[in-house]
């Protein structure tokens, strides 16, 4: 690969992204001894910081709000001299130099790398519906798998006709009383392997031609109103707990182009972190991947940050 000069390049590594994935990666790059900044975004932050409670973390077994252990995450890997700045990436390029350098534009600077870590993450797509912004955290969820546990021996509703949702809804089975789905069509969109294991299911009901009009309320939710979308009529249901999935939007549109995104707009890598692109490689939420967790965004940080050094490695010849 030839080597690069000191000179030639600001950082042997940028981080795109502040939440888990970023900044494990951040602690793994610095604590190896590389050179590495963080990109935290100005517009957008982790959707960690807006979870009220993490009880499926490994080692913190009575539960840590979200934010705090964000800032576990971050306190870390700055004590190993991980560098930061909060701007909003506008643009990334490869160099015309040999060999080729990233230079990443965030606010009114451009910064040179080796190599780059995408950890830019997703978010829940929202329907944008009365109270469902108000409850949220607070009855209102987008994750089953972490707050499933919450609604034990509850009615709960699951808004959404697709695998996540049904996926989820017969994961609420293990802790709700009753779960109900809430779905635009007469027919599920779900694999036919989940749609059978739902309708075998005792414990969820289906309300059909059906969409979510109002999260219903006082300081958690009570219930929701639902719309019919041939006759709308509108009818209240009963529950304490409101699951919304109809999927997600991950942060990649500054990606496109200078790698591969499926269909989805995710970025695909492989078992290393590494995307299509030479020297850049991908962790977290904004990941091709089928389970998205903290736990799991973390374990693709680490990933991303060992196969990053090995890279630079090859770069200043000083592999192995």
């Amino acid at each position: 690969m030839g080597t690069a000069k000191l000179s030639e390049y600001d950082y042997d590594i940028i981080i795109i992204g502040g939440g888990p994935a970023g900044y494990t990666a951040g602690l793994y790059a610095a604590r190896a001894g590389l050179k590495t900044l963080l990109v935290e975004g100005a517009a957008t932050v982790s959707q960690i910081t807006i979870t009220d409670i993490i009880e499926n973390y490994p080692g913190i077994p009575d539960g840590i709000g979200g934010f705090e252990l964000m800032q576990l995450f971050k306190n870390q890997a700055l004590k190993f001299g991980l560098e930061t700045i909060t701007k909003d990436v506008s643009a990334i390029v490869k160099s015309d130099s040999a060999p080729a350098l990233w230079v990443v534009s965030a606010g009114d600077k451009s910064y040179r790398a080796l190599s780059i870590i995408a950890a830019t993450g997703a978010q829940w797509r929202k329907l944008g519906v009365p109270g469902e912004t108000e409850f949220a955290g607070r009855g209102v969820s987008y994750c089953a798998t972490c707050d499933g546990p919450f609604y034990r021996n509850r009615d709960v509703v699951v808004v959404g006709g697709g695998d996540s949702a049904i996926q989820e809804a017969l994961f609420l089975t293990h802790f709700a009383k009753k779960v109900t789905v809430i779905h635009r069509r007469d027919r599920l969109r779900a694999g036919g392997i989940l749609q059978k294991r739902a309708f075998a299911e005792k414990k969820i009901e289906f309300v059909w031609n059906g969409t979510l009009a109002e999260v219903l309320g006082a300081d958690f939710v009570t219930g929701v109103m639902i719309k019919n979308v041939q006759s709308e009529k509108l009818t209240d249901i009963a529950a304490e707990g409101v699951f919304i999935f109809v999927g997600r939007i991950p942060h990649t549109e500054i990606f496109r182009g200078v790698f591969n995104l499926d269909t989805g707009g995710y970025i695909i890598t492989d078992e290393n972190m590494k995307t299509s692109a030479e020297g850049i490689f991908a962790a977290g939420d904004c990941r091709a991947k089928l389970f998205r967790q903290v736990v799991t965004a973390a374990g693709d940080g680490a990933n991303a940050a060992f196969n990053a050094e090995l890279y630079i490695g090859n770069m200043k010849g000083e592999a192995y």
